[in-house]
């Protein structure tokens, strides 16, 4: 993700925090002024975060092994002001291992709260003594044993993508299939998301923002579903552009601006020698000439991380891994040989003209 700072690797998984999580910080610390808290409040309250965001990845690494159990990579983890965000290459398509993976970040959060529990050991009467209106070594513990079993109920709410949601949809695709089971799961979470707005609007104006969010996931996820499930059956040869819009990588950005402008292609394959060394979107072009790029060669701007598709691999599946990995081209080829390319803006005509001919074919 842009703009983000590493803090390193656990367990061969890249660990980044946005740059927005500053934010949130120079919030608390706002909060504590106005109340009229002093400094070691303050240090007190910015500590306990810190610490919070700790388990937050803890969470999402739970995600990240449990997926690793079913050969699914983790490209990496995310702390953003509103929670964590693990990048898996995909999700698991059989229910129980969705069900495993889905639940093992909110476990995560129950054994922290069950370890710290077990350290404080708290009882009604040392509980009534604590001063809960502000953060001291007093309350810390029991503090972030509370927050921590708040953060696994609030993530098993059943909607997306919400782990709950993702819990709801696998017990469900037990019975039917995955997308009729995506699509319940979604209108589930889109009406406790509207649920979140109208009470957000009386009592919490942060539950609007969770909402929204809530309800244009859920209805990722179901466009999503619905998509993967019409592309099942085909191979990538049925959306196939065979006119691969080749470039080198010695020729200039204004170059691949020209031949923007001059054809319908927005992404092109770059090649030397016949070898494919990267790709090049249009989105990468523009980038480069407004950073004054024009004269410098493509393989300066180029995408080297591209992903190689074969030609009778299922659509489905070369479809989901480029949305995964935000790929939008890939060449294709055939024995070895560059045959063609793929990209998402094909995959969307070639549904739509798909869908149009099963309409025909019903009339």
């Amino acid at each position: 993700m842009k703009y983000s700072l590493s803090l390193g690797r656990v367990a061969g998984i890249q660990i980044f925090v946005h740059w927005t999580f500053l934010i949130l910080i120079g919030w608390i610390v706002y909060i504590n002024l106005r109340q009229g808290m002093g400094a070691i409040d303050i240090i007190w309250s910015v500590l306990f975060i810190l610490t919070l965001f700790a388990c937050v990845t803890f969470h999402e690494l739970g995600h990240a092994l449990a997926a690793k159990r079913y050969h699914i990579k983790t490209r990496n983890i995310t702390l953003l002001p509103i929670g964590g965000l693990a990048q898996l290459e995909s999700i698991p398509e059989k229910p129980k291992e969705e069900l495993v993976v889905a639940l093992a970040g909110p476990l995560v959060n129950i054994v922290i709260s069950s370890v710290i529990f077990v350290i404080i050991q708290p009882n009604p009467e040392t509980i009534q003594s604590l001063d809960l209106t502000r953060l001291s070594h007093h309350n810390f513990l029991f503090s972030l044993m509370v927050v921590n079993i708040w953060l696994a109920v609030f993530n098993l709410i059943p909607a997306f993508p919400m782990d709950g949601g993702r819990v709801f949809r696998a017990l469900l695709s037990f019975k039917f299939e995955r997308h009729v089971a995506t699509r319940i799961a979604a209108s589930v979470g889109q009406l406790l998301a509207v649920g979140f707005v109208f009470i957000g609007f009386f009592y919490n104006p942060f539950l609007i923002f969770i909402g929204l969010f809530i309800f244009l996931g859920a209805q990722a996820e179901a466009q999503y579903a619905e998509a993967k499930s019409l592309l099942t059956g085909y191979t990538v040869a049925h959306a196939l552009m065979r006119e691969v819009p080749l470039l080198k990588p010695t020729d200039t950005i204004e170059y691949s601006s020209d031949q923007l402008l001059a054809t319908q292609n927005r992404n092109f394959i770059v090649a030397d020698g016949g070898q494919v060394v990267g790709t090049l979107s249009r989105d990468e072009i523009i980038k480069a000439l407004r950073e004054g790029k024009s004269q410098e060669a493509v393989e300066t701007s180029m995408s080297r991380d591209f992903i190689s598709l074969d030609v009778n691999a299922p659509l489905e599946t070369a479809w989901s891994q480029m949305q995964t990995l935000r790929k939008a081209a890939a060449p294709v080829f055939q024995g070895g040989q560059l045959v063609g390319m793929m990209d998402t803006e094909n995959v969307a005509e070639f549904l739509m003209i798909s869908e149009a001919r099963r309409k025909e074919a019903g009339n």
